[in-house]
């Protein structure tokens, strides 16, 4: 290594008078490198520009000492409600326990009706999941769409809020009116994966309204009219409920590329 001479080092002090760009440039580069000839430096400064020196670093010292704590990072629980839950969901949420409260009351008040709490258990998450990844309900759709987490993995993600909700709301419908409750739960997670299932082609808002408004047309309403439960709620038909959930969520699965190319049926 080519160390530069001490004229040239004390030159380079002074400014650079008697440098060319090259001269200055091959001192710098070498300065960057040699703690040696940076301390031969220091010695050559004048006491001008040492003084100068010591006054930057006291004052950077105190600029250091006296600046307020740096603000804490704000923590994930921050960003919870981005991923996991659009504040639009909660409105939907209340309709879909308020309902639910009124089949328990409906119940005791008429018992000769079939159990409103098995008619509207598979209908019961439908209104939150349908606003889950709904770009004309949740606010910030665009911005979250466009996020590496968005996609199914969002979709499940605010299904799962939806079900916290409603799977004990109907435990506690099922309790108190004494119904079954596998057959309280499995066609609510039937019906929530066949609207994520459809959903992935058609937009989960669409296929949510459309079971909702397939079942009550073709079960909900048929059955208070004859005062009769169907065979698909009838004791032993939990097994194939249990069957058609799990079939759903594999189509789900395998359709999860899907939910990133939705756009108008969302």
């Amino acid at each position: 290594m080519t160390h530069p001479t001490t004229t040239v080092l004390t030159r380079y002090a002074a400014g650079g008078s008697g440098l060319d760009d090259a001269a200055l440039w091959s001192v710098e580069a070498h300065l960057d490198v040699c703690a040696r000839c940076r301390a031969q430096l220091a010695e050559n400064l004048a006491p001008t520009t040492t003084e100068l020196l010591d006054r930057v670093a006291v004052s950077l010292d105190e600029a250091v000492r006296t600046s307020p704590a740096p603000a804490r990072a704000r923590t994930p629980a921050v960003a919870v409600h981005r991923r996991w839950l659009a504040w639009t969901l909660l409105p939907w949420l209340a309709v879909s326990v308020a309902v639910l409260g009124c089949g328990v009351l409906l119940d005791f008040a008429h018992p000769s009706l079939p159990s409103l709490v098995l008619l509207l258990a598979p209908v019961a998450p439908l209104p939150g999941v349908a606003v889950a990844w709904s770009r004309r309900i949740d606010p910030a759709w665009e911005l979250i769409a466009t996020t590496p987490a968005a996609g199914l993995a969002m979709v499940l993600r605010r299904t799962l809020t939806v079900l916290v909700v409603v799977v004990p709301a109907l435990l506690l419908a099922g309790a108190s009116t004494g119904t079954s409750l596998a057959l309280t739960l499995l066609p609510c997670l039937a019906f929530t994966t066949a609207a994520l299932a459809l959903g992935a082609f058609v937009g989960v808002r669409r296929a949510a309204a459309g079971l909702g408004a397939a079942w009550s047309a073709a079960v909900l309403l048929p059955s208070l009219a004859t005062q009769s439960l169907p065979p698909l709620l009838q004791p032993g038909s939990d097994t194939g409920w249990a069957v058609a959930s799990v079939a759903l969520a594999l189509a789900t699965a395998l359709a999860a590329t899907h939910f990133r190319r939705l756009s108008s049926g969302n």
